[in-house]
C-alpha cells in the first residue's frame, strides 16, 4: 500500500465566519465517499481520503486537483485497505508526516453481502462483510481519536444503515454489521472529552454500486449521490458536540 502525490485543494472566501476543516474519509474511490470529498473540497476544505482501488484515486486526484490548482491547500489521498489494521496505521502515519489532524472523520467504507438467506452464506463472505464494516472503522477509529482528542475537538460519523436499525432479509451480515456500528457509536460517545461527538449516519436510499447490487434495475429510481451529497455536506459540517451519541439519518 502507498500514498500518491499530494494535490491541490481550493479554498473559500467567506470572510473571517469560514474556516477550512481536514476530513478524513475513508471508501472515497467510488459512491458516497466520493461525492462527499469532492463536495467537501469545492466548500474549501482539506480531504484525506483512502480507498482500496489505484485507478479511481488517480481519478478522484485530477478532480481534485482540477478544483483549484493554484491553491496552497493539499489533499491527501492514500491506497488503503481498512480491514487491516496495519494498513491503516501506514495512513495514520502519512497524516502524521504532513501534521495534518482531522477536523472530521467519516468513516464510510464498507462491502455488501449477495442476496442470501445467513444459513446459505458462506463464511468467507460474512467474515470479508464484518473484517471491512465492524473491524475497519474499528481500526480508523482505534488511530485517529487519540490524534483528534490531542486537538481538543473533532466530529467523528459513522456511516450506519436503516438495515442497523431494523433487521433486513437476505442481508444478515450487512445489516448485523450497521447494528455493531450503532452500538460502537453509543459507547465511544459516553468515552470522548467535552467538545467532540461521535454520530451514526444513516446516509438514506442512495443510487450507488452497492444499493445496484442489491436492489438491481429498481436503484435508478432512488437519488443519485450528487443530489444526495448536497443535504449530507451540509449536515455533517453542522455537526456540534450536542450531537454525541444520536442516531441520524440524511433525508
Amino acid at each position: 500500500m502507498g500514498s500518491l502525490h499530494h494535490l491541490g485543494g481550493t479554498s473559500m472566501d467567506k470572510g473571517d465566519e469560514f474556516e477550512a476543516l481536514t476530513v478524513l474519509i475513508t471508501g472515497v474511490s467510488r459512491g458516497l465517499g466520493r461525492a462527499l470529498a469532492l463536495s467537501l473540497a469545492k466548500r474549501g476544505h482539506t480531504i484525506i481520503g483512502c480507498a482500496r482501488t489505484p485507478n479511481a484515486l488517480h481519478s478522484l486526484q485530477k478532480e481534485l486537483a482540477a478544483l483549484s490548482p493554484s491553491s496552497s491547500h493539499t489533499h491527501l489521498l492514500q491506497i488503503t485497505d481498512v480491514a487491516s489494521n496495519g494498513s491503516v496505521e501506514e495512513l495514520f502515519k502519512a497524516v502524521l508526516e504532513r501534521d495534518l489532524v482531522p477536523d472530521i472523520l467519516v468513516n464510510n467504507a464498507a462491502v455488501i453481502n449477495e442476496n442470501s438467506k445467513f444459513w446459505e452464506i458462506p463464511q468467507h463472505v460474512f467474515d470479508c462483510v464484518i473484517d471491512t464494516n465492524v473491524k475497519g472503522t474499528a481500526n480508523v477509529l482505534r488511530h485517529f481519536i487519540p490524534l483528534m482528542i490531542q486537538g481538543g475537538k473533532g466530529i467523528i460519523v459513522n456511516f450506519s444503515s436503516m438495515w442497523g436499525r431494523d433487521g433486513a432479509p437476505m442481508f444478515s451480515p450487512y445489516s448485523a454489521s450497521n447494528w455493531a456500528i450503532e452500538g460502537l457509536t453509543k459507547s465511544i460517545a459516553l468515552e470522548l472529552p467535552k467538545g467532540m461527538a461521535i454520530i451514526a449516519l444513516d446516509p438514506g436510499i442512495v443510487n450507488t454500486d452497492m444499493l445496484a447490487f442489491c436492489f438491481g434495475d429498481s436503484a435508478a429510481d432512488y437519488q443519485n449521490p450528487e443530489e444526495w451529497v448536497v443535504k449530507a455536506s451540509t449536515m455533517i459540517l453542522s455537526f456540534t458536540s450536542k450531537d454525541n451519541g444520536a442516531s441520524l439519518t440524511v433525508e
